[in-house]
């Protein structure tokens, strides 16, 4: 997907606005046909039936007639795939869309153009015998950093262009999906991108993942996602600060919540920025790129109450602060992002290494121990005196565990050793586990 900055005029972000008012009304509307279905009554209408009830609606209403059919068609083929892909996209049943919070719609290019197969044949209709013609979205490059793409009902609108890059160059895609979010516009093209080619020195990286240092790779290189400033945090605590001591229903209250929240994109841009270029970089540096395998929903749910036996109906303290505040810097952090914009620009060159023990393993001896991490940066091994960055020697295991790392067993005492590729267990002699020989008082001849 290529995303790009739009810049519309007063006039086009009114009708903007209206075709997401349109989008987002014909989708509630399919979200509640098929929440009214129950065991026993008829199936909710198709996507089919739904345009023929669409035609209805727009000529009994002013105010859905006056959109455009296209982009209200196109809300219903989106509820359509979703429907279909609930089970396999992970979102579930699609859900309501709510005013702010979901602006956008989908357009459909109207340009047609030839359709060929991958061998550079012309692509030919099975009844007919006639070239295939498929669609493009309308754009035109006006400079080397503008261009503009025509929208239904608001012409052509100019969006900017990267310097250089991908982005530099003119999309050429089917659809693309308009957004409105803390008062920006974007153009999301529908592009697949072809995978590059891996480098062929057979490198192999592995990168362990982590809240003060974002990616620690195990060449040594650490890499951290931007953050705002200090000063920039400043300002969202003053905003929200005069959007809490607003009055209610006020235009002050909104307003100051919306800087906020201008501010907080701007993060989330950069987080995005980082991932994209990271990935790449990755992507055309190493053959085999393996990553910490963590459960990043797990690690950033909540802090389960704690009922108070005592006292019913009342809770004990259960540390909620401090979990929210450790959940906002892992999210902060766009491990999810990177991971999966890497499989996208590698695919079949991304693996995952379970976590157990990465973090506890001397990766210069194997030997395990919990008192080898020192802190959250020092890592010294307790059996051969190996000192490294934590989180240096953590990206090492990674790159070496296939597989991951087996438990050692409880007859290892404080620690156990592993081979570097991780295949099996070597147990350590007694002496070096701190077990003695033999116990007092036992019988040497027995």
């Amino acid at each position: 997907m290529s995303r790009f900055r739009m810049h519309p005029t007063g006039g086009q972000e009114q009708q903007m606005l209206l075709h997401c008012a349109h989008a987002r009304y014909v989708w509630n509307l399919a979200v509640e046909q098929h929440a009214h279905w129950q065991r026993g009554r008829k199936s909710a209408p198709g996507f089919v039936e739904q345009c023929r009830q669409l035609t209805e609606a727009r000529g009994d209403s002013e105010w859905l007639g006056a959109g455009n059919a296209d982009v209200q068609q196109q809300a219903l083929k989106d509820f359509a795939k979703a429907k279909d892909a609930r089970f396999t996209s992970g979102f579930g049943e699609p859900t309501w869309r709510r005013k702010f919070r979901h602006e956008g719609f989908r357009v459909i290019g109207t340009d047609r153009v030839p359709e060929y197969n991958e061998d550079g044949t012309p692509r030919l209709n099975a009844k007919t015998g006639k070239q295939v013609m498929g669609r493009s979205v309308v754009v035109r490059k006006l400079n080397h950093r503008w261009a503009q793409v025509k929208v239904p009902g608001c012409g052509w609108v100019r969006f900017r262009l990267s310097a250089k890059g991908k982005g530099a160059r003119l999309p050429s895609a089917k659809t693309f999906r308009v957004t409105f979010r803390n008062g920006q516009w974007h153009a999301a093209f529908a592009v697949v991108p072809e995978p590059g080619p891996a480098p062929g020195t057979g490198e192999v990286i592995g990168i362990d993942r982590g809240v003060r240092i974002t990616a620690a790779l195990s060449d040594g290189r650490t890499l951290n996602c931007p953050q705002l400033t200090v000063k920039e945090r400043a300002q969202i605590r003053k905003h929200q600060r005069r959007a809490a001591r607003a009055p209610k229903g006020s235009d002050c209250k909104p307003a100051e919540y919306a800087k906020a929240a201008r501010l907080k994109a701007r993060e989330a841009n950069r987080r995005k920025d980082w991932c994209e270029k990271t990935s790449t970089m990755l992507a055309k540096s190493f053959d085999l790129i393996r990553f910490e395998k963590l459960n990043i929903k797990n690690m950033t749910a909540k802090a389960k109450p704690k009922p108070d036996p005592d006292r019913p109906g009342r809770h004990l303290k259960n540390g909620r602060a401090a979990k929210a505040g450790l959940n906002r810097g892992i999210l902060a952090q766009g491990w999810g992002l990177l991971r999966q914009r890497t499989e996208h620009k590698a695919p079949g060159r991304v693996e995952d290494v379970p976590a157990p023990y990465t973090s506890l393993r001397c990766s210069d001896c194997g030997w395990i121990d919990k008192n080898s991490r020192k802190s959250q940066a020092e890592f010294v091994c307790s059996s051969c005196g190996f000192t490294c960055n934590a989180d240096t020697n953590a990206s090492i295991n990674v790159a070496a565990g296939q597989g991951g790392i087996f438990r050692p067993r409880p007859t290892a005492g404080a620690g156990g050793t592993t081979p570097r590729n991780g295949s099996n267990v070597r147990e350590p002699q007694p002496e070096q586990a701190g077990i003695p020989l033999f116990q007092e008082g036992e019988d040497v001849n027995s």
